[in-house]
């Protein structure tokens, strides 16, 4: 058994293991893993440095990637090969993980001499002199850069999050520590980079990542956590890096406030607090200019004799740390909103929280469209219309760009009178604040509102809705959910249904892995207005779906939002998240659908709704509106991105019928704002820069 295993690895990571094999060999050979090889003749003739280069070893690049320094090190130098080199070759395959490695390996080597030789020649530099003077050994340049050039083919979230802590390890040990092999470790994470798209055959991609808001959260934590976390380490073990000595804090009082401040800013972050993220930003601001008033008072006032006793190391580290961490809050504020549950606790204090409990109350009272759920969520503003006596009648959910105002699907309330009482209320409203109005996402009853006022409405959707009573998986239409579902209970694949805040926190870390992964394989970040995610999954009203294998692992996920009934019972239920494993069950998608269905209907739902796939139109384009057209466009360009009309077209697997969604609008002169204001309610974080990429990637994949 234990051959066996051995061969499988072997299989899995030849290049690597011949590597480390190599580096045990010439340990034994050269009494090197016993004796150390530093202060032995054999160490000058073998190691790699500027001094080597100048004396003509020009083999020592290959000779000292297989030594240690001393035998102590052979233990991290072969186990962080082995498990660095290791991922890159798991994820790369041998040929190209073997071309990283080497090609970072000098790279790092040859870049870190090269460099050497041009400071010194130049410049009067205490710490190139001393630098360029060392000769290093060891393979520990190619294992980092390696695994840099691997996050190519690494998945979402952890292409970030392995490039985020590379880059920053790089970058910090050169900073504060900056010895020769340090160097090395920046230029191979540098070259390896840019050099991992090329091996899998694209080119890089420059720009703010697509992350999404746990992700911006954890980088901005993390940002913070390092600088607490580099105060304490430097007032124990200061350190010497090209920009001279660094020493920490002048006192244990200023080092623990500083940090303290920093870590509680950091949990804050990772919480999602605004707070958090305001005083951060705040104190990132102060500290910024506070370095700059220093850095221009030294540069004008201070004589050059007594520069050296100004802590220039320090003043240079921390302008880089408060610039990361202003840069990622000012990339990630989008992340920082006031949660729901925060919003409820503070509901007394604030009206826009109150708002809400108020249009959360009458949808559970009187019942609302299939999408209604959808006017609870965050982002969202409330207007709520009374009565003569001042009780609560109704309420519309709308949202503010652009300075349109966009209402969310049908408006909430009694009867329909009572509802158009309410949109008449929010057109009131909105005017008096020079705002426009228009309506999307909409029935039947509010089109007809509509155009009995002489506005325009334009189908956006097709929603498709599946009637339970009579849903029977029988006939040859059905054949692909039938086999969905016996082919999930021959490989053990279950469905688990329930409120997703109440399951273990092993399964929500996964469906948050999911989500994640699918956010960041995309060219554009996170969606929004009708699109929820995992946060909106985890409301305790919401039930999901998941298809979790005999190995606990999940395959998929499904949330599926409550529609209230005139009678403020549950009678439907509205799909909102379908995401699954790409290397997971084919027919992932077809099963976790045809679950949900037979566990609402066992529930007494009347019926579930798949929802209508936003920018996913139909009908004839030759005869289409300006709108349509416009929408249309959007929606082939988000297609290879987003997968809407795709989406549409499977649901036609579930034989649904539909019913029309529209925008209703006042008249065509608004077309070009409620163009503008649509993308950036689906789109609130995208730059044009994104936009026109994604354009272009659409135009690549039709050309012929």
């Amino acid at each position: 058994m234990t051959r066996r295993r051995l061969a499988q690895v072997w299989r899995h990571i030849p290049f690597t293991l011949t590597v480390v094999s190599v580096m045990l060999v010439v340990g034994v050979a050269t009494g090197s893993l016993w004796n150390a090889l530093e202060g032995r003749p054999l160490f000058a003739d073998v190691a790699y440095g500027l001094p080597s280069f100048q004396d003509g070893l020009w083999w020592t690049p290959v000779t000292g990637a297989f030594f240690a320094i001393a035998p102590w090190q052979y233990v991290p130098v072969a186990l962080g090969f082995l498990v660095l080199a290791g991922l890159t070759e798991l994820a790369m395959g041998t040929r190209r993980a073997a071309i990283a490695v080497v090609v970072t390996q000098l790279a790092g080597v040859l870049g870190a001499a090269a460099l050497l030789a041009v400071l010194t020649a130049t410049l009067d530099w205490a710490w190139a002199e001393k630098t360029a003077a060392v000769i290093d050994v060891g393979f520990s340049a190619g294992a980092m850069g390696g695994l840099a050039a691997a996050t190519a083919a690494f998945r979402a979230p952890w292409r970030g999050r392995v490039r985020f802590a590379l880059v920053m390890y790089a970058v910090l040990a050169f900073l504060y520590i900056g010895v020769l092999w340090d160097l090395e470790h920046l230029i191979a994470v540098a070259v390896g980079l840019p050099l991992g798209p090329y091996l899998m055959g694209r080119r890089p991609r420059l720009g703010v990542p697509s992350l999404s808001r746990r992700e911006w959260r954890l980088t901005a934590a993390v940002t913070f956590g390092l600088s607490a976390v580099i105060r304490l380490l430097l007032w124990f073990v200061p350190g010497e890096g090209p920009l001279g000595a660094v020493t920490g804090d002048s006192t244990v009082t200023s080092m623990l406030l500083g940090a303290g401040i920093s870590a509680a800013l950091a949990f804050g972050l990772w919480r999602g607090r605004k707070l958090a993220w305001l005083l951060g930003l705040v104190v990132s601001v102060l500290s910024l200019l506070g370095l700059l008033l220093v850095g221009l008072y030294v540069a004008a006032a201070v004589p050059e004799s007594e520069v050296t006793a100004i802590p220039i190391p320090e003043l240079v580290v921390d302008v880089a740390l408060w610039a990361a961490q202003f840069g990622v809050l000012v990339f990630g504020s989008h992340a920082f909103q006031v949660s729901r549950r925060a919003r409820g606790a503070a509901a007394s204090r604030n009206s826009s929280a109150e708002q809400e409990a108020r249009a959360r109350a009458l949808l559970a009272r009187h019942g609302g469209s299939s999408l209604a759920w959808m006017t609870t969520w965050p982002g969202n503003r409330w207007h709520v219309g009374t009565d003569d006596a001042g009780e609560d009648r109704g309420f519309a959910a709308y949202q503010v760009h652009r300075g349109m105002a966009i209402g969310l699907c049908d408006p909430v309330g009694p009867d329909v009178a009572a509802r158009g009482a309410v949109l008449e209320g929010l057109l009131e409203e909105q005017g008096a604040l020079g705002r426009t109005v228009c309506l999307f996402s909409v029935t039947q009853e509010v089109a007809d509102w509509g155009l009995a006022r002489g506005w325009q409405a334009v189908v956006v959707a097709d929603e498709a809705l599946i009637d339970l009573p009579s849903l029977e998986f029988k006939g040859k239409s059905w054949q692909d959910v039938r086999t969905a579902l016996n082919r999930a209970g021959r490989d053990g694949i279950t469905a688990r249904i329930g409120p997703l805040a109440e399951m273990p926190r092993g399964l929500v870390s996964q469906v948050r892995s999911i989500s994640e992964q699918w956010v960041g394989d995309k060219g554009l970040p996170e969606m929004g207005f009708t699109l929820g995610g995992v946060d909106e999954a985890l409301d305790p009203e919401v039930t999901c779906v998941l298809a979790v294998d005999a190995d606990g692992t999940v395959l998929g996920v499904t949330s599926w939002l409550p529609v209230y009934g005139p009678d403020g019972a549950i009678e439907g239920r509205t799909l909102d998240v379908i995401r699954r494993l790409p290397d997971g069950f084919k027919s992932t998608a077809e099963f976790l659908i045809a679950s949900a269905c037979l566990h609402f209907k066992e529930a007494g739902c009347q019926y579930v709704s798949l929802s209508g796939a936003p920018l996913a139109q139909h009908g004839d384009p030759e005869s289409a509106q300006p709108l349509d057209r416009l929408l249309g466009w959007l929606g082939e360009t988000m297609e290879p991105l987003y997968g809407f009309r795709s989406l549409e077209a499977f649901k036609a697997k579930f034989a649904p019928r539909h019913r029309p969604l529209y925008l209703v609008f006042a008249d065509e002169s608004q077309l070009p704002r409620i163009g503008l204001a649509m993308t950036k309610a689906y789109l609130p974080d995208a730059s044009m820069a994104q936009l026109a990429a994604a354009g272009l990637s659409t135009a690549r994949a039709e050309s012929p």
